[in-house]
């Protein structure tokens, strides 16, 4: 049987991306009904965190004891890898004793030489290039508040980073528009625009980016890695705040997401992300349940 990786949302065809967004809805009404699912007894899942993290570690810990399965958290410190051991050994090493294996890294070409050493499925926590994961969670969330997702018009406004690049990715997936509006040299990057170049829409200016939008979404304007680009991003960054004003331009009923952390008074005004439109707490908790869905997916399908 051949190993399913989970490394970008290009991994799932259509068909399963919108099955996957389904049973997480469904396990967490199961969840929220008190049902005891455990399909995933004894199965372990190792998790290698080069990049720090709270919701994705949360979520992954909290998903595989909900399954009866048991999840071991690998910092830097804890394994050769943070000591120079060849990515292809500890893939082996890891992958005999573990039932899955989540990464969260910086190189994207790491995760892919992971997989390519795994003898089981291999999971992108987050890379510098995309963080699918959180698109799971993000669209899950959308079809929880508004229906289906497909022929709607999606605004990214902020930096063209790893979530801008599963943005993409799941326009062209979930056949949505997106709106992409980044200060000049922030933009995603080109193979990524290529990828997607059907369903997506680079306009300079955030307001005329916003118009009609039924979903607003943005990021921290340094991600981790970037601290040192600080003051230099705060003022590129500057014009594209989402703000009450900006929040204007889209529908009445626009939802606001972030994958969090939020830095209130950066990127995203406190007013937005804690008023009505603001979808990012019911969005955080559904990493839990999407990712449960995935887990399902490569380990029980």
């Amino acid at each position: 049987m051949t190993v399913r990786h989970f490394l970008t949302l290009t991994d799932l065809d259509s068909n399963e991306y919108k099955q996957l967004l389904n049973r997480a809805i469904e396990l967490k009404a199961m969840q929220r009904n008190g049902e005891i699912y455990e399909p995933l007894k004894n199965k372990v899942l190792a998790m290698i965190f080069e990049k720090s993290s709270t919701r994705t570690r949360v979520s992954f810990e909290t998903g595989m004891a909900h399954f009866g399965g048991h999840a071991l958290f690998l910092s830097p410190r804890d394994t050769q890898l943070g000591r120079g051991e060849p990515i292809e050994d500890s893939a082996r090493v890891l992958s005999s004793m573990a039932d899955c294996i989540m990464v969260r890294t910086f190189e994207h070409e790491k995760i892919e030489l992971f997989a390519q050493y795994s003898s089981v499925p291999v999971i992108n926590g987050l890379t510098d290039d995309v963080h699918p994961c959180q698109l799971l969670a993000d669209m899950q969330t959308y079809i929880e508040h508004r229906g289906d997702i497909q022929g709607k018009t999606v605004t990214w406004v902020g930096d063209g980073n790893n979530m801008c690049h599963s943005y993409m990715h799941a326009a062209k997936l979930l056949d949505f528009k997106l709106n992409i509006t980044c200060p000049q040299g922030y933009e995603p990057a080109q193979a990524f625009i290529d990828e997607a170049n059907s369903h997506i829409e680079l306009i300079a200016d955030p307001k005329e980016a916003c118009e009609n939008s039924d979903l607003v979404v943005t990021d921290v304007w340094a991600s981790m890695g970037q601290e040192e680009e600080q003051e230099l991003r705060i003022k590129a960054f500057e014009p594209y705040q989402v703000n009450a004003d900006l929040m204007k331009a889209a529908k009445t009923d626009a939802l606001f997401m972030h994958c969090l952390p939020a830095h209130r008074g950066e990127e995203v005004s406190a007013d937005v992300i804690d008023g009505k439109q603001s979808v990012a707490w019911d969005e955080a908790e559904n990493r839990l349940h999407a990712q449960k869905a995935l887990l399902e997916f490569l380990l029980v399908s």
